[in-house]
């Protein structure tokens, strides 16, 4: 139900966006012909491509919303963000056009001819677009639509353009002197500017970003939450499918006196608590098993992490197990991305912790710092 409504909420936005901005084109369109203001033309263009980009917004949310297949077993949320690229592109080559046509006219050197009825449209147009660009930019945050919020941004970046022949027009009154054509320019850096921003932003969506920290911290919360005997949650892995669509793997400290019924009622629920108090679907959830029988274990546990946070740039230790009979340790560390050398530090780790225990096998995994 709230994808429906979400849906809903974006295809409407989208639609008020397109007539909005089709209306204000040819407003425009005919002022700018009229005064032979490339300004005004360029910003009825300008106005064109928002209308275009509502569009490609429908057809994103359309493509995102269709169920998941074989093909496709986690859905097409993704589609999403590639409408936001395609919207950023749309932004670009308006952006390249419009610097285009602003050199063309420094250098033909054309007069504008501006009315009051000119003037009066453009500010109009002023006011409509910082009101559509508040409403789309508000909305496409409310519901996690990046292709809602690139349209909004761009409809602010109008307003200003539209301001920016307001300044124009003024000036070449007062003192006959014609500035659009550099204005024009000024624009078109803006407008170049805002595309790549998007598309910068749409690709690191795209390769995959890191956790939100207060979605993890609140997750490891709800983990912790499902009995008072998990001693911490670890190793948070999140991938994302679309906006708000979010599939995750988790590790449990537990102690190694739970048995196979107890892991599975807790496990059960800590994917339906995480899913229902969260909004995110549980894969997966591991366990690592921490002793309790021997108090020589916590005092081993102790040494060896000391041992380990020594290394600057290992970040965490968890997951420790000591087998007193077997002679054998395990643990996983979590190492900062800015490590210069991963095989060093691994081979460093087991070296210091073999010399504190030499008699033991010491099994390290190495963890990445992909979560808060």
């Amino acid at each position: 139900m709230a994808e429906l409504n979400r849906e809903k909420v974006v295809i409407r936005t989208s639609i008020i966006g397109i007539a909005a901005n089709i209306v204000l084109a040819l407003f425009k369109a005919v002022v700018g012909l009229l005064s032979h203001s490339i300004a005004i033309v360029l910003d009825a263009v300008n106005n064109l491509t928002d209308a275009l980009s509502s569009g490609v917004t429908i057809v994103g949310m359309k493509l995102a919303m269709k169920p998941a297949d074989r093909n496709h077993p986690f859905g097409h949320g993704r589609a999403e963000y590639i409408s936001a690229l395609i919207i950023a592109v749309i932004i670009l080559y308006a952006g390249v056009t419009s610097l285009v046509e602003s050199v063309k006219k420094i250098i033909e050197k054309d007069v504008p001819e501006y009315s009051v009825a000119t003037l009066v449209i453009v500010a109009a147009a002023v006011f409509v677009k910082i009101a559509l660009g508040f409403f789309v930019k508000s909305t496409g945050k409310k519901v996690n639509s990046d292709s809602l919020k690139a349209s909004g941004q761009d409809a602010l970046m109008d307003s200003i353009i539209s301001f920016s022949t307001l300044v124009a027009a003024g000036v070449f009154l007062i003192w006959k002197i014609s500035i659009e054509a550099y204005l024009g320019v000024l624009i078109s850096a803006l407008i170049l500017k805002s595309g790549i921003e998007t598309i910068r932003e749409t690709l690191s969506k795209i390769l995959g970003e890191r956790i939100d920290a207060e979605l993890s911290h609140e997750i490891k919360k709800t983990i912790a939450s499902c009995d008072p005997e998990i001693i911490g949650a670890f190793d948070l892995v999140l991938n994302d499918y679309g906006p708000d669509k979010h599939i995750g793997s988790a590790h449990i400290e537990i102690p190694d006196t739970w048995t196979a019924d107890k892991i599975d009622v807790v496990t059960r629920k800590i994917t339906r608590e995480v899913s229902e108090k969260n909004d995110v679907v549980m894969a997966a959830i591991g366990v690592y098993s921490i002793n309790t029988k021997h108090d020589s274990a916590a005092e081993i546990h102790d040494k060896v992490e000391k041992v380990v946070l020594e290394h600057k740039d290992i970040m965490q230790m968890h997951g420790f197990f000591v087998d007193e009979a077997e002679k054998n340790m395990r643990f996983d560390v979590i190492v900062s991305f800015d490590a210069p050398n991963m095989k060093g530090i691994y081979e460093h780790v087991v070296n210091d912790v073999k010399q504190l225990y030499p008699d033991y096998d010491v099994q390290v995994q190495f963890d990445f710092d992909i979560s808060d």
